[in-house]
């Protein structure tokens, strides 16, 4: 136990001045959206009704070289997969949304550049424009030379099954580069008794989001266009692995009886083939064991999901997880470095 090799933490939340402060701006708007609470709590500390603002959220989402540096010298993190933090650019209109996520790709890539060995980092683009999102992935993954990218749920109450979206996951089949699908609020139609005891957010509301959308993209048959399309997701899988069974039986009966559309593809099969999780504010042994010897250990990745869960703890997890020297190895940085290309040491 306690096993020490190359930790590369891959679902780790930041972002820029300038998203912070239109967030900001956000908060204080007529919108209803369900991300509003969260958003409020982080980026206006004077309007905070959540206590989130006296977690310290902010300063380890924007600080980089004096608190999230030294405490991953200080537990033993070798590297962040940095991503744009929720709900991205997703709550503004399409203009400030596609000129916010070049403005933060170009900071993510400087940040990269300065600190090589310690940093990968993962593209945002606005889906609610996606002829304009499938050239700054083009972009991104060309000219920035970033290690994949990443998106906030729904946008605009939409999802990934809907046929708008191809030109994102055309140009992301084409470059290899896999999408994280990371949890934000749920949407207007969704959210209805997801808002009471702060199950609006981590708790409950942002798994069931996030498996809404990747059941209605295997259902839809988003894979059957996109075969080579690969998706990462968080949090043991967003309950889908535990669920997935049930999803594949119940899925294959509605398409016999026509409730649902044929596809080439089983559920199960879609899952294992396009889509790989990370561990990412889950530290439970027997979760984390079931994943493995159900999906696959090629298809579960090590994360922390800081700074909203502390480094410590996720690294103690990780490094006394019973598994052999081959899981750890291939938890801890092996899949992440084929899966988000980053260079093996």
């Amino acid at each position: 136990m306690g096993k020490k090799c190359r930790l590369i933490a891959c679902e780790e939340a930041w972002t820029i001045p300038e998203v912070a402060e239109e967030l900001r701006l956000v908060s204080r708007g007529p919108s209803q959206s369900s991300d509003k609470l969260l958003v409020g709590g982080i980026y206006d500390a004077d309007h905070d009704t959540t206590g989130y603002g006296k977690m310290g959220f902010l300063s380890g989402l924007m600080d980089v070289e004096e608190r999230r540096l030294p405490e991953m010298n200080q537990y033993g993190v070798d590297m962040h997969l940095l991503t744009l933090t929720a709900p991205g650019v997703q709550m503004f209109d399409a203009d400030t949304a596609t000129e916010l996520a070049a403005l933060s790709n170009d900071r993510m890539a400087e940040i990269i550049a300065k600190y090589p060995t310690r940093f990968a980092g993962l593209a945002s683009f606005a889906p609610h424009s996606p002829k304009r999102a499938a050239k700054e992935i083009d972009r991104v993954m060309t000219e920035l030379k970033l290690n994949g990218l990443v998106v906030n749920g729904h946008t605009n109450g939409e999802y990934f099954d809907d046929p708008k979206f191809w030109p994102i996951f055309e140009a992301a089949e084409a470059l290899d580069a896999t999408i994280y699908i990371h949890p934000r609020g749920p949407s207007d139609t969704l959210k209805g008794p997801l808002m009471d005891y702060a199950m609006d957010s981590a708790m409950w509301a942002y798994g069931v989001e996030v498996a809404t959308n990747m059941l209605r993209m295997m259902a839809g048959g988003v894979f059957d266009r996109f075969p080579k399309l690969r998706i990462c997701v968080g949090h043991m899988g967003e309950m889908v692995p535990f669920f997935i069974w049930r999803i594949n039986f119940m899925n294959s009966r509605a398409q016999k009886v026509g409730r649902a559309p044929k596809t080439q593809r089983s559920m199960e099969e879609y899952f294992k083939d396009n889509f790989v999780f990370t561990t990412s504010g889950v530290e439970d042994p027997l979760t984390l064991r079931y994943a493995i010897d159900r999906m696959g250990i090629e298809n579960v990745i090590w994360a922390i999901d800081y700074p909203y869960q502390p480094m410590k703890p996720a690294v103690d997890f990780i490094e006394n997880f019973a598994c052999t020297e081959a899981e750890m190895h291939a938890l801890c940085h092996g899949n992440a470095e084929r899966v988000f290309r980053i260079a093996a040491e």
